[in-house]
């Protein structure tokens, strides 16, 4: 009877030595290394199509180079770009310098330049940032007119890559007035369907990276607001980033010949 009875405290000593032993190590495992439940399906969000009317964009899994050139698109033939404009940002975020070739997309180069000179882009709001898509911006209802002044497209030629900037538009060569820049490899944006054309490049990419998003997680703020109601700034109790003025720093720098 003692021999039994000594037998079965054995065996609960043991029980309990593993339970004990178990239990420490489920606690030390970090959460995010254990399994994930299966047949818990994984969201899959969707892409946008076009920077002017999104859907939810990818998310962005991971950092990107921002690049340092145009990179142009396989299968085209690009011209040599020799010359280059610098325009100076000045926004409630920090500064940023955009650099444009007018040999790589020539109506682009052209608006823009035009709208930096005639102050176009001074006191206007950053109005859409999707992080892991673009920041866009192009909206003053102080000179509403320009919305309507479309130009005609450009040929795609040079890749969406992160730190690269183009028109906005809404269909075949409404180009007027708004801008984007690429945060990730957009390059689907320049397919012959949509045909978003890059026109430069971005310095000071950390900057654009403390865009504020505001407004809708995709589409931003309300274009038609913002284009007809001066007010509507003021109204927000979340505010964008501004950006504050624009000027060139030249009138051209010619680039060598490689």
């Amino acid at each position: 009877m003692k021999q039994n009875r000594s037998l079965e405290l054995i065996i609960v000593v043991v029980l309990v030595a593993v339970t004990l032993s178990v239990a420490v190590k489920h606690s030390s495992t970090p959460t995010g290394e254990r399994t994930p439940v299966r047949g818990t399906p994984t969201p899959t969000p969707t892409t946008p199509s076009t920077p002017q009317k999104p859907l939810l964009p990818s998310p962005r899994a991971t950092a990107e180079p921002v690049s340092s050139e145009l990179v142009p698109l396989e299968g085209k033939e690009t011209p040599e770009l020799t010359e280059e404009h610098r325009v100076r940002f000045i926004t409630t975020a920090g500064d940023f310098v955009v650099r444009v070739y007018p040999q790589a997309a020539p109506n682009a180069a052209q608006r823009f330049l035009e709208l930096v000179d005639i102050g176009f882009y001074n006191n206007t709001a950053v109005s859409r940032v999707v992080p892991g898509f673009v920041a866009q911006f192009g909206v003053n209802p102080n000179m509403p007119t320009w919305k309507e002044r479309t130009f005609d497209d450009d040929p795609a030629l040079f890749q969406h890559l992160p730190g690269t900037i183009a028109f906005a538009k809404a269909g075949p060569n409404t180009n007027s007035t708004q801008v984007f820049i690429n945060y990730v490899n957009n390059n689907r944006l320049a397919d012959p369907g949509l045909n978003f054309t890059v026109f430069g490049l971005i310095e000071g990419m950390e900057t654009v990276e403390k865009f504020q998003p505001v407004g809708d997680s995709s589409g931003g703020l309300d274009q038609q607001r913002l284009w007809s109601d001066p007010s509507y700034l003021d109204s927000l109790t979340e505010k964008p980033t501004m950006i504050i003025s624009a000027h060139t720093l030249n009138q051209a720098i010619s680039q060598p010949r490689r």
